[in-house]
């Protein structure tokens, strides 16, 4: 390559990252693990930005990939939020790699505000046969919809 060919590619712009306004994929695939792992918990922002030494705007930085999370912050918030740090890279996309519009509308789903208080609550009953019993009548509900795709 020449010299001019290699001062042009290393002039374009970033499709994203710092001064794009785009966030980076893994920043944000990154934050939204650390959402769903709060909200699984039932910890609200405010208690998690305590926790770390924190305004909860920053938390919601970190959740939302505007910010990047440093190593040690993301230690801190394994450390809190109780899973090891590979929990926050879990499930990630190889770069460049295509999602399926029908793999991001069942993650939407699963990270969904009532999906994961559903779980929460599901797993916060204490007797084992109850919650047997509540699976099976969210299963048989949800029956007709099945049959009818």
């Amino acid at each position: 390559m020449r010299a001019s060919a290699k001062s042009a590619a290393a002039r374009e712009m970033p499709k994203y990252g710092r001064g794009t306004g785009i966030p980076n994929p893994i920043d944000i695939h990154v934050g939204r693990r650390v959402r769903l792992r709060r909200l699984l918990l039932g910890m609200n922002q405010e208690t998690l930005a305590e926790a770390l030494g924190l305004t909860f705007q920053q938390v919601q930085k970190y959740e939302s990939g505007r910010n990047r999370v440093s190593a040690s912050r993301l230690s801190a918030m394994a450390e809190i939020l109780g899973v090891p740090i590979s929990y926050f890279f879990d499930d990630l996309s190889a770069t460049g790699a295509e999602v399926s519009t029908e793999d991001k509308a069942r993650r939407e789903q699963f990270e969904s505000p009532e999906t994961i208080e559903l779980v929460r609550l599901y797993y916060a009953i204490p007797d084992p046969t109850v919650r047997r019993q509540f699976l099976d009548m969210i299963k048989a509900a949800a029956q007709p919809a099945e049959q009818g795709r």
